[in-house]
């Protein structure tokens, strides 16, 4: 007899499971209190991608010149359209799982749940009274919402957070971003390029301020901001915040604890119409009846062992699990499909050790594995090797000169570490280096491999050979 399995959540983690599991002969319900997809689909990587793309399109447009093109006419975003390409992209994704669903055999229910009780759940739908759902298994994947800072509480017309800026009727003529992570670059790239004035304050010392990616990214995405003429203020926060009809009018003061000297140490006043909060994401367990249910919690995210399991018979996925784990949708599938092969008797584990990520900036950053910091933290004997890609024929003929290929690397074995790019296509070709990092690859590995001409791809194969010191397109060092 198949095994009654309920999956609360049908974004990336959720609706993976429910598909892997129904693929293993599990009888399969999903419950959702909005449309599948989830975060991902609806305010996270799908529509800021299809705004990147039209940003993209835009800034290729401004440059025809420079690849000898008359352009017929002055090129400006048409954010009505703009919003309605990213909406149909939206919405061709949804049907596409709707359509899985279907296909597998999973049954979608629309609600909000809560656990009642050993192999029970309470769902209450958005019209009607609640009902009773039974399961033999559970997999929990509510994934995450955004967070506001005190005294910048989203009030959705001066302040807003991703959310409202992916549904934005109209662009402001400037825009203050709170945050330099992932999806706060991301946007300030997009907005500037639409055509705001954009400000961006970040209260570390660096951008997208992650352990694990190499500093020299930051610095040279620092630079790139400020080529395309977004201010940046690092190492500052939002101290103050007046709203107005117009706007608002923020106090940046240096980040508490820092040592600034100076006019490093004095206020800054920055004016904006609209102030855009970019600071992380927590689990959306709300609701769900976990710590009644007896489920162990740690600041709202759901405790779970090896084998991602959270209680008798309950797994959870995605970014419900906190910050601890990387908040990333192929991060969530990768569990996913782990827990609905473990909730069904299997075993399966998820390596966190290789896991890509990509800030789709302008130009792209890319990551994976350790940076050198990390892996000298250690205790490993490791080094870096890098290339620019503007030695690369294929960035001279694309015009995308800015960035960097740095691979981490053990100084004896030569082996892989961890891998940071920047530049055009960065965000495909860290896979290359993830393969590489999982069958456990050595410079002369990488080196090795005949790599097509011309591509960016190349760029890794001469970081690899300056490991090497065999790099043939790079000055020879004076070491």
């Amino acid at each position: 007899m198949a095994s009654k399995l309920v999956v609360v959540g049908a974004g990336p983690g959720g609706y993976v499971a429910a598909l892997k599991a129904a693929s293993l002969g599990a009888k399969v319900t999903v419950v959702e209190r909005a449309r599948v997809g989830g975060t991902c689909l609806h305010w996270g990587c799908i529509p800021t991608k299809a705004l990147r793309a039209s940003a993209m399109a835009l800034e290729t447009a401004r440059r025809l010149e420079e690849y000898g093109i008359t352009p017929s006419g002055a090129s400006a975003p048409d954010l009505a359209a703009i919003m309605a390409r990213k909406q149909r992209v939206v919405d061709t994704q949804t049907q596409g799982i709707e359509r899985l669903f279907k296909a597998w055999g999973v049954e979608l229910v629309s609600g909000q749940a809560r656990l009642a009780g050993a192999g029970r759940l309470e769902v209450t739908p958005p019209e009607g009274s609640p009902f009773a759902l039974d399961h033999e298994r559970l997999i929990l994947a509510p994934g995450s919402e955004a967070v506001d800072l005190p005294g910048l509480e989203r009030d959705g017309r001066v302040v807003i957070n991703s959310d409202d800026a992916l549904g934005l009727s109209e662009l402001p003529a400037s825009l203050l971003v709170v945050g330099g992570g992932v999806v706060g670059c991301e946007l300030a790239f997009i907005f500037q390029t639409f055509g705001c004035q954009v400000t961006l304050v970040e209260a570390l010392e660096r951008l997208l301020p992650i352990p694990s990616l190499d500093p020299e990214c930051s610095k040279l995405l620092l630079r790139e901001m400020k080529k395309r003429g977004i201010t940046v203020h690092t190492g500052r926060v939002c101290a103050g915040l007046e709203r107005g009809p117009q706007g608002a009018t923020a106090t940046l003061e240096p980040t508490p604890g820092t040592e600034a000297k100076g006019k490093a140490a004095q206020p800054v006043e920055v004016r904006a119409e609209k102030v855009l909060v970019s600071v992380g994401r927590r689990p959306a367990a709300q609701g769900l009846g976990l710590a009644e249910a007896g489920l162990e919690l740690d600041r709202g995210a759901v405790q779970v062992d090896r084998r991602l399991c959270a209680g008798p018979n309950i797994y959870a996925v995605g970014d419900v699990l906190g910050p601890r784990r990387p908040l990333l949708a192929h991060m969530a599938s990768a569990e996913a499909k782990a827990a609905a092969v473990n909730a069904l008797g299997g075993e399966a584990a998820v390596d966190y050790a290789v896991v890509p990520a990509v800030a789709f900036t302008s130009p792209e950053v890319a990551w994976v594995g350790l940076s050198l910091e990390q892996a000298q933290e250690r205790g490993l004997e490791a080094a870096a090797s890098s290339f620019l890609p503007r030695g690369l024929g294929m960035a001279q003929a694309l015009g995308e000169l800015a960035g960097i290929a740095k691979l981490v690397h053990e100084k004896k074995s030569g082996r892989l570490l961890g891998a940071h790019l920047m530049g055009a296509h960065a965000g495909e070709m860290v896979h290359e280096c993830a393969l590489a990092l999982k069958l456990g690859a050595s410079m002369a590995d990488i080196a090795h491999t005949i790599h097509a001409h011309p591509t960016m791809s190349e760029a890794l194969a001469e970081a690899a050979e300056d490991a090497l010191g065999a790099c043939l397109h790079a000055p020879p060092s004076k070491k």
